[in-house]
């Protein structure tokens, strides 16, 4: 009977107490994944930046019609690489989500599967 006992308790500790650690540090590392996959923070600190850097240079001598072409070019290469940006950092961000969502599903299904099976074994013997 001690025997049993020591059983149930180092399964108790390793169910509520060791297993969810490990949990957590895998969640923390398929977040941690899903940022640096999307790169977030590099899409962050270069949103401005032209799309594939296509950049036109100012002619030499002044031509306003010259120098406007290259002014909206560069816009709108800059408007382009900003919209390209920020929708995969949106993805990035629904990923996250997506991420964060599953965790706490297998977290919260992980410190209820003893409480389930109890269920269940009892529903069994009812039906």
């Amino acid at each position: 009977m001690d025997k049993e006992k020591h059983i149930i308790t180092t399964w108790i500790i390793w169910h509520f107490y060791e297993a969810p650690k490990f949990l957590l540090s895998a969640w923390s590392n398929y977040l941690w994944f899903g940022l640096e996959y999307f790169s977030v923070d590099a899409l962050f600190l270069t949103l401005l930046n032209p799309w594939h850097k296509y950049q036109w240079s100012y002619p030499r001598g002044f031509s306003f019609g010259e120098y406007l072409n290259v002014f909206v070019s560069n816009l709108v290469s800059r408007i382009m690489g900003a919209l390209a940006r920020l929708l995969l950092i949106a993805v990035g961000a629904i990923a996250q989500i997506l991420i964060f969502i599953a965790g706490m599903i297998v977290f919260a299904a992980w410190l209820l599967m003893p409480v389930l099976l109890v269920f269940l074994v009892a529903l069994i013997f009812i039906l």
